[in-house]
């Protein structure tokens, strides 16, 4: 599944049902940027995750209600509900791995 585009009107449909991972970036952070084909392979990888990228610099109000306080940021959520989250300035595709492994291991 291709990973798809979440703007601050679209994004509660997007996230309402499922398992549901949130990419948080915008084009001036770098890491955010060099993740992004690793959120690709992500997608691909794992057909039962549906894989969103929010673009920071056009959903700030968002952005605050889901307390984002730094970039990348990424989200793990389910029906809507956020169960986990991994925020670091210098996060790295394997950073991500690991953590998504773990994040989705202690799902029920």
């Amino acid at each position: 599944m291709a990973v798809m585009e979440a703007t601050k009107d679209n994004f509660d449909e997007l996230v309402g049902s499922g398992l549901v991972l949130v990419d948080v970036w915008a084009d001036s952070c770098r890491p955010c940027v060099a993740l992004a084909p690793h959120m690709e392979n992500i997608a691909n990888k794992n057909p039962d995750l549906t894989v969103v990228k929010l673009d920071a610099s056009k959903a700030r109000r968002l952005l605050m209600s889901l307390q984002v306080r730094g970039l990348p940021t990424i989200l793990l959520l389910n029906d809507g509900q956020e169960i986990n989250r991994i925020s670091e300035p210098n996060l790295t595709p394997e950073h991500v791995d690991a953590w998504l492994t773990q994040a989705l291991a202690k799902l029920p």
